[in-house]
């Protein structure tokens, strides 16, 4: 009866990825009709703070929704396309053997390039790091993960290999913007006040001529012809890497399949398939920030400590999706871009958090007696607080205007003060811009402050563990899972 069921299910599950495979498909090359279309496009064209409110919602739905309503059967279907994506695009590598075109040193190594400002130590650790430790997934594996595993012997295939899969997707994404042209990676990823001055009548011109004097020849036609064949308006300033990751990866994939599809149909594939990435984040992110946030609110009013507690629920999830709606909604209107606001929080946030999590380990080491093992937690923790701190304190108190918050601030409050306003800024958006970097400075000194905070504790605990004679680790009492609906029925009853 049991293998009955079990093939049923296999049934059923190959039937709903089948489907789903052939529906994403349709989808995407219907988008393309949809675009086209003088009539429906205009139903689809948001702006970013509409599309912001629509992030905030399905965020806050996702993460009150049981794990096994949407997140579950949503990360099933989706793993098989990420896997089989970046499976797929490593064997198109080996198929195509696209030259990397991208000089392994540029004359941007000295930190004055147009992508990004500041010396290799500590930026560089803080861009690549992603791809070998990231702080978020340690959130992930500490409540969400463990609640899907039948025992823990899955926790090594499940978590380290996750962990070996985004460092393989790290090194395709690093091949993807190395097989495309310096000329047009410079052209994607520069700033627009960089490239093309407000007030500039031709930008993919003056993008072309900006990017060549550099010494990486591009024309304005090369520029056109790439935007056209991948299906978008311009390329131009298309910062963040996943513009750059999707061009070089449509490439890849049509002609590794003999040119199945045009590109502009992988290109937007690519796209899709990072937004799956992101998708999780929103909805994994929310839902592990609600149970930390009722457990901080627990303090205050032990039932809002309650996960089986509606109103519990909602209210925390409420404030987390508010909390990063919040940073989300400013980086939507900052006139320079929401990436240049949020993305250089994340790289030190999400390495400060692993290197945290990486202390707690040691913590629990020595704590279970075992403090021989603990070096493996402790060195990567010590390079880690080592890159992180350096580069909190470059970015919040440098005083160059190119690095420090503070001092960007502190040079568009002068503009304003002095009426000075360059043309391309109103005042009105050099005060958000002010408003933003300080709240980037703020934000970098408390993620220090914590970090410090922990280490300082996580001493204190480590010393006073080895004093003890004995284990003073202590565990939950074992639960047995129920092994089928009935044995749920009665637990949930012998609750109330």
């Amino acid at each position: 009866m049991a293998s009955t069921c079990v093939t049923c299910v296999r049934d059923v599950l190959a039937r709903c990825l089948l489907f789903g495979l052939v529906f994403l498909v349709f989808a995407i090359i219907s988008g393309g009709w949809v675009a086209e279309s003088p009539t429906w496009a205009p139903y689809f064209d948001f702006t970013g703070v509409q599309l912001t409110w629509m992030l905030v919602g399905y965020g806050f739905v996702a993460a009150v929704l049981p794990v096994w309503l949407l997140l579950a059967p949503r990360d099933y279907l989706s793993t098989f396309l990420k896997i089989g994506t970046i499976v797929g695009l490593a064997v198109g590598i080996l198929i195509m053997r696209p030259t990397l075109t991208m000089p392994a040193l540029t004359k941007f190594v000295d930190g004055t390039g147009p992508v990004w400002t500041g010396n290799l130590f500590p930026f560089l650790f803080i861009t690549i790091a992603c791809g070998a430790v990231s702080g978020f997934h340690a959130l992930i594996s500490s409540g969400t993960t463990p609640k899907m595993l039948a025992n823990e012997g899955q926790a090594c295939f499940i978590g380290y290999g996750g962990m070996l899969m985004e460092s393989f997707v790290a090194i395709m994404a690093l091949v993807s913007a190395c097989i495309i042209d310096p000329g047009v990676y410079f052209a994607m990823n520069s700033p627009m006040a960089v490239l093309a001055p407000a007030g500039t009548a031709d930008v993919v011109a003056s993008a072309a001529q900006v990017v060549s004097s550099w010494g990486f020849a591009i024309t304005p036609d090369t520029l056109h012809q790439i935007a056209n064949e991948v299906g978008e308006q311009s390329i131009i300033s298309r910062a963040g890497g996943a513009p750059t990751l999707a061009v070089g990866m449509a490439y890849i994939l049509h002609g590794a399949l003999g040119g199945m599809m045009d590109v502009a149909f992988w290109y937007h594939f690519a796209i899709l398939f990072e937004a799956l990435f992101i998708l999780t984040a929103v909805d994994a992110g929310t839902r592990a920030a609600r149970f930390m946030l009722q457990d901080l609110l627990g303090v205050v009013s032990p039932g809002l400590k309650r996960t089986d507690s509606l109103p519990a629920n909602l209210l925390a999830t409420a404030l987390c999706v508010l909390a990063w709606g919040y940073f989300l909604h400013q980086g939507v209107v900052d006139p320079l871009g929401g990436i240049n606001t949020l993305w250089p929080l994340f790289g030190i946030a999400n390495q400060m958090l692993a290197g945290m999590a990486l202390m707690l380990c040691a913590v629990v080491l020595f704590k279970m007696k075992r403090q021989r093992y603990a070096w493996v937690a402790l060195v990567p923790t010590a390079w880690l607080l080592i890159c992180t701190l350096t580069a909190g304190w470059q970015k919040a108190f440098s005083p160059d205007t190119k690095i420090g918050f503070l001092a960007i601030a502190n040079k568009f409050q002068a503009m304003i003060d002095s009426g000075d306003i360059p043309a391309q800024y109103t005042q009105s958006q050099l005060a958000q811009l002010v408003f933003n970097n300080r709240l980037d400075a703020g934000l970098t000194i408390f993620f220090m402050v914590v970090v410090v905070v922990l280490a300082l504790f996580s001493i204190k605990t480590a010393l006073a563990a080895l004093k003890e004679d004995k284990p003073t680790a202590k565990e939950t009492p074992y639960e047995a899972m129920p092994e089928n609906v009935e044995e749920i029925v009665a637990q949930a009853k012998g609750a109330h």
